[in-house]
């Protein structure tokens, strides 16, 4: 195991004189070990002596025991050689150190050693203010000995003094001049141990100004918050330079149970989200790195509405975030009505009244909605809908809007026209049945519950625009061969308890639980949340179910195999389960009713037929993709591998034909409409800001992505895309206005429900993308650049430690990091398919290319990256180089990584499983995402 390099080693020194272990002086060497000759926590005799003879007794004597003189911070400096024969992969009082055996025997005679001492806490402040090696960094022995103290008060193994009793209080006085010096690790200890939320408040508060004025923001919350005095102190102070580090989830516990509080909270957040806000205002906190990126007002209002539904606070409170809430439902709305021409007059009209209100800016933003449309006729419709002042409307709507008037005519009539354009429910009205009591349940239960048959599943519920949860579901759909079924929700499930309720409940769960009827569904376990939200004796529907197909899994890999199909526009067109019917069946669903009150009852005839429909196509896809699976780039086997659901299990090591359909590579099919070939390393893209997670899978490959900032206007996409030679990735309304700026063959609306992997895949084959094994890591996920220098381990090691990071991110408490640290030492650097491993010619990091080395800054001013290589990595046999972006400073290594990218996308890389072609490019094998 190598051992830190001694104090102020320098980077010129040699990586030989720098790593070689050097024994302290003092040190007494064996042939098996350097051991420490000291295991006291104090220097002479300053130690209480029950305490010392619990601490340094039995555990350590040994044959390499030596008793000498010594501070704790060198021990917990070289206790990683172990002590006494006790084998330590670290510091003997980190926990991740100490073996359990040790652990063990450490315990019992530190409880020992407690029970011979008339007063431990004493003993314990005594030996604090002796020592000096807690006040450090990392584990010591004293935050040990705290812990295990504060351990045996709470099992009560030892006598603690009596709550608010004299003797507590001179012992408290005394611990809290200690907690201005205190690591984390040991405030917790002492706070429980001598009972300091009971404590004087006055050298508390004080003790958390001076960490705030410090700059110590997050130990001053966590410490307020420890002691319970949040109402002491004031809340904006506390938590906005959290909030600007972005560390939300800190402010949340620090306000958690203070009701006050949290309402203070809201408004704040709130006030940075009300229009022209500029985040910097608030940004006067040089002590720290501030993440300014995080707090759009997109993001904050997220995080308002999450924690008003969490603590069921008023949506008064947050004026701001409520008015951006409804004016984002405002916009979808209008898409909905004069783009796509999806939902009807009646229910747009229902939906914008209820959203704008007499809210004076509300309605003004719809006026400047409506007035940015072309479509003057259809507007003047809108605003009579409304009834909006002839006076505020622009003048080609004002004189539609009075042609309206006189004639007494309606733009509803295109809307209507067209029905046979849409998907026709197949069976007569009479075999739709609305179901309202447990009597129509009981009449039609044959017919729902017969063994072998498949059923298609959907719900249905009042679209909500405000702040809240799921909202409840409304009616749900079940259709089988020639029937659909209507089952009224609000009816079937209230009086809790009573006849209806249970016959719904037994009727629904039978369903669910029996593996022999086959349950369809589009998004099925989002439909079943909501109906365990909405019904509280289902809430585990979504576990009982057996029997499933979800035939959104099945759309989403249809789409990641094939192209779209020519003359489809995919964002214009239909989406979801109306694409799904259309590629299937030939129409799309008509989705007019989509928006209705479905609360409102009696539910009219265009409700009824819809809610039908939206189930019953589900049986006409299912049997249309077993009639012709290969149409559709699916398994033979197709009938068979759908009903494989969670009841059932394909046999051992055997994939089921559905899932080997759908993971094998498909081919983009060649035809005169096939775009022309484009290297990867040639092809350049801007994504939109909702498009992170696809723009690190295309940089992974080596394609040029730029990312608009959150906030950041789409027009700006079009603009880079003109003057750069981008193509535009989009999702969302963008796309229309988009497509008109650069042209058709330019822009393209990436579909949302698929994972960042398939809309990967399926952007590589729109644009025929030739993506080869050298394409892997040539650009930085983070930061798009191409250019890296490489470093060698050794010098890493130096620019590691003069960083002040020697224990690399597992020190930190990075429980994650660390196991996959321990699990890969050792590990021999894994390949990619077909022995694939990296060279990349990029050239070394010289001493010139430093601008400093504390913190290591390249000539540029880019700062390394160093915190985010763990210890582990450092110590890895077989790893020899690092690779540092010069665009962002963070530094890659090879690993597993690159192994894992060629196999996700072998089907779209070049060249022939096998191939040996070396790669070109760094892998960012285990460096933080």
């Amino acid at each position: 195991m190598e051992t830190p390099p001694p104090p102020r080693a320098m980077l010129d020194g040699g990586p030989q004189a720098l790593w070689e272990p050097q024994p302290p002086a003092g040190a007494l060497q064996t042939p098996e070990r350097c051991v420490w000759p000291c295991l006291s926590i104090l220097e002479g005799d300053s130690c209480p002596q029950g305490l010392f003879e619990a601490i340094s007794g039995p555990p350590w004597a040994g044959p390499q025991q030596v008793l000498g003189q010594g501070s704790c911070s060198d021990l917990n400096h070289w206790s990683g050689q172990g002590v006494a024969g006790w084998p330590c992969t670290g510091p003997c009082w980190s926990r991740r150190g100490c073996p359990a055996a040790l652990e063990t025997v450490l315990r019992e005679e530190a409880q020992r050693g407690f029970a011979t001492l008339e007063d431990p806490l004493a003993a314990l402040l005594d030996m604090l203010d002796s020592s000096r090696g807690w006040r450090g960094k990392g584990p010591s022995l004293e935050a040990w000995v705290a812990r295990e103290l504060k351990r045996c008060l709470q099992a009560q193994l030892c006598p603690g003094p009596a709550r608010g009793s004299p003797g507590l209080k001179q012992l408290q006085a005394r611990a809290v001049k200690l907690l201005a010096e205190s690591p984390p690790g040991l405030v917790e200890p002492l706070v429980s141990i001598f009972q300091l939320q009971d404590a004087d408040r006055s050298p508390l508060l004080a003790h958390v100004h001076r960490l705030h004025q410090e700059g110590k923001f997050k130990e001053a919350i966590v410490l307020g918050a420890k002691l319970r005095l949040q109402a002491d102190l004031d809340v904006e102070k506390m938590c906005i330079p959290l909030l600007l580090q972005d560390k939300a989830d800190l402010v949340e516990r620090y306000v958690d149970g203070f009701p006050d509080l949290q309402r203070r909270l809201l408004a704040l957040m709130d006030s940075w989200c009300q229009p022209g806000f500029d985040i910097r205002v608030v940004a006067r906190y040089p002590q720290t790195t501030l993440r300014l990126e995080r707090l759009s007002p997109r993001a904050l209002g997220r995080q308002v509405l999450r924690l008003l539904e969490q603590h069921g606070l008023d949506p008064d409170l947050c004026p701001n975030v409520v008015n951006q809430q409804r004016l984002a439902a405002l916009r979808y709305l209008c898409y909905k009505r004069l783009v796509e021409r999806s939902v009807s007059r009646e229910s747009w009209a229902e939906h914008v009244q209820g959203l704008a209100g007499q809210d004076q800016w509300l309605q003004e933003q719809l006026l400047q909605l409506l007035a940015s449309h072309d479509d003057a006729a259809l507007v003047a419709q809108c605003a009579l809908d409304l009834l909006l002042p002839e006076e505020r409307l622009p003048a080609s709507v004002a004189a539609e809007l009075r042609q309206l008037r006189i004639q007494e005519r309606t733009a509803e009539a295109p809307l209507e026209d067209g029905k046979d354009d849409y998907y026709q429910l197949p069976i007569p009205r009479e075999h739709l049945h609305f179901l309202a009591s447990w009597e129509d349940l009981a009449r039609h239960q044959e017919e729902l519950l017969q063994p072998g048959q498949v059923v298609g599943m959907d719900l249905e519920w009042r679209p909500s625009f405000g702040a809240g949860g799921r909202p409840r579901a409304s009616l749900m759909q079940v259709a089988v061969e020639g029937r659909v079924f209507l089952l009224d929700l609000p009816r079937l499930s209230s009086p809790a308890g009573g006849q209806a309720p249970q016959a719904f409940f037994r009727l629904v769960s039978r369903l669910l639980t029996d593996p022999s009827i086959t349950k369809l569904g589009y998004g099925l376990a989002g439909d079943l949340r909501s109906l365990g939200a909405s019904c509280p004796a289902l809430a585990q529907a979504e576990k009982q179910l057996r029997g499933s197909v979800d035939l959104l899994q099945v759309h989403r890999q249809m789409r990641a195999a094939d192209r779209p199909a020519p003359g489809v526009d995919g964002a214009a067109g239909p989406r979801g389960l109306s694409l799904l019917v259309q590629q299937v069946l030939g129409k799309p669903l008509d989705k007019m009713q989509q928006l209705s009150n479905w609360d409102r009852r009696p539910l009219c005839e265009g409700q009824l037929v819809y809610a039908a429909a939206d189930a019953y196509c589900l049986l006409e896809v299912y049997w249309a993709l077993c009639r012709e699976p290969a149409r559709f780039h699916l398994s033979g086997d197709l009938a068979r591998s759908l009903r494989l659901g969670r009841g059932e299990r394909a046999g051992p090591g055997e994939l089921p034909p559905l899932q080997k359909a759908l993971t094998s590579p498909q081919q983009v099919p060649a035809g005169e409409d096939a775009a022309p070939e484009v290297p990867a390393r040639a092809f350049r893209v801007v994504c939109d800001s909702m498009l992170q997670g696809l723009a690190r899978r295309l940089r992974c490959l080596g394609i040029d992505v730029l990312v608009l900032a959150t906030g950041e206007d789409h027009r700006r996409a079009a603009e880079v895309a003109r003057q750069e030679g981008r193509v535009i990735l989009t999702s969302g309304l963008p796309y229309h206005k988009l497509r008109a700026q650069v042209g058709a063959g330019r822009c393209l609306s990436v579909d949302c429900s698929l994972k960042a992997r398939q809309q990967a895949t399926a952007v590589i084959r729109h644009f025929n993308v030739r993506v080869t094994h050298s394409d892997i890591f040539s650009r930085c996920q983070a930061c798009n650049c191409h250019q890296y220098l490489k470093v060698s381990k050794d010098v890493m090691k130096q620019l590691v430690w003069l960083s002040g990071h020697p224990e690399g991110p597992s020190g930190t408490g990075d429980k994650a990091a660390q196991i996959e640290d321990e699990r890969e030492t050792g590990s021999a650097p894994e390949e990619a398919p077909g022995g694939c491993t990296y060279e990349p010619s990029c050239r070394w990091l010289e001493e010139e290319d430093l601008q400093s080395r504390v913190p290591a800054t390249l000539g540029d001013g880019t700062r390394l990256q160093l915190s985010g290589v763990p210890a582990g990595v450092l110590r890895r046999p077989g790893l020899r180089h690092f690779y540092c972006c010069t665009g962002c400073g963070k530094v890659f290594w090879e690993g597993s990584h690159l192994g894992r990218v060629a196999e996700n996308f072998r089907e779209v890389l070049e060249g022939v499983p096998g191939s040996h072609e070396p790669s070109r490019a760094p892998s960012p094998a285990s460096s933080p995402s």
